[in-house]
């Protein structure tokens, strides 16, 4: 028996590893497609990609060390690493012209009435689905209103570390999901399970 358990363990561990390696790769891929977007985007000259990836390279180098060194506390590396970011964050926005800064500024404008019209269609078709009224609809639009509210505001708080809005932000979603259950009755929130199992089976079958 203990034969059996040392290769299936070796292979839950490889699984594991395989699976984490490739969530950070697809992200690591999402973060470098959405930079190149926004280059093209906001029409970047010659010089500013040169500028551009000698900012994202000090970064990375800046990073690199970072890690390497085993003599700092988690905190101080976490304070490190925000500030580290922080630089980069302030080089990358010296870069753009007037003219940039207000096409990012509407990018990003268009990009949240995207959002806003994704979330009323899902909320429309979870009107249908659940049967809400439309008190509930009008409780979980303020609700949701309150919710982005408070998270702009940790977002941008300057006086709390990295990890500080984290956790808070941890908080704020747990609290969120807390109140969005209450305003759904036994049976809707019954409903909504039993709609969300059928997706995730969906999903295996296609996979």
């Amino acid at each position: 028996m203990k034969k059996l358990l040392i290769p299936l363990i070796a292979i839950f561990a490889l699984t594991a590893t395989a699976n984490a390696q490739d969530k950070m790769s697809k992200k690591g891929h999402h973060s470098k497609h959405q930079k190149g977007m926004m280059a093209k985007q906001l029409n970047f000259s010659e010089d500013q990609k040169k500028q551009a990836k000698a900012i994202n390279e000090d970064s990375r180098k800046k990073m690199q060390e970072l890690n390497k060194n085993e003599s700092i506390t988690v905190k101080v590396q976490r304070d490190r690493k925000a500030a580290i970011l922080k630089e980069r964050k302030t080089k990358m926005d010296g870069l753009l012209t007037a003219e940039q800064k207000t096409k990012m500024a509407q990018l990003k404008a268009e990009r949240k009435v995207k959002k806003e019209e994704g979330y009323a269609k899902r909320l429309d078709k979870m009107k249908t689905n659940l049967s809400l009224t439309d008190e509930q609809v009008a409780k979980l639009k303020t609700q949701r209103a309150a919710t982005m509210a408070r998270a702009e505001k940790i977002k941008n708080n300057e006086s709390l570390s990295r990890e500080q809005k984290k956790e808070q932000m941890m908080a704020l979603k747990t609290e969120a999901k807390d109140q969005h259950s209450k305003i759904f009755t036994p049976e809707q929130l019954k409903k909504k399970e039993e709609m969300k199992k059928s997706r995730g089976d969906r999903s295996r079958v296609k996979k």
